[in-house]
């Protein structure tokens, strides 16, 4: 099994900064992604970006590019999101996830809240 523990949430201005941190352990894959998705109250999971481990190609929604970015840390076994100029409709409940075999993302955390006031 793999066990993903985020971490880097909270509450911020809009226009401000945070990082969130997902440390993954346990079951190891040659060839994964790891990447966000986001849910916001009454609305349902979206992706928001992605990293393949292999060859370090990033994915991103249209509405964070050029804001967001997403990178990993392969000696730490953590993928971290950058948000830059944050909007108060980028606040969700973020979540990690994990695809280890390029079809399907299997494993998730527990997601941590992030909260951007106007």
């Amino acid at each position: 099994q793999v066990q993903l523990v985020e971490s880097g949430g909270g509450m911020v201005q809009a226009g401000g900064s945070l990082r969130l941190s997902c440390a993954a352990s346990g079951r190891t894959f040659s060839r994964y992604t790891m990447g966000w998705f986001r849910q916001a109250p009454g609305k349902e999971r979206e992706f928001v970006a992605a990293v393949s481990w292999s060859d370090g190609s990033t994915y991103y929604i249209d509405s964070v590019k050029g804001r967001f970015t997403i990178s990993m840390d392969n000696a730490k076994n953590t993928v971290y999101l950058q948000m830059n100029s944050l909007k108060p409709e980028d606040t969700a409940v973020y979540y990690c996830t994990l695809d280890p075999h390029g079809s399907n993302w299997n494993y998730w955390g527990q997601g941590t809240q992030v909260t951007v006031s106007s």
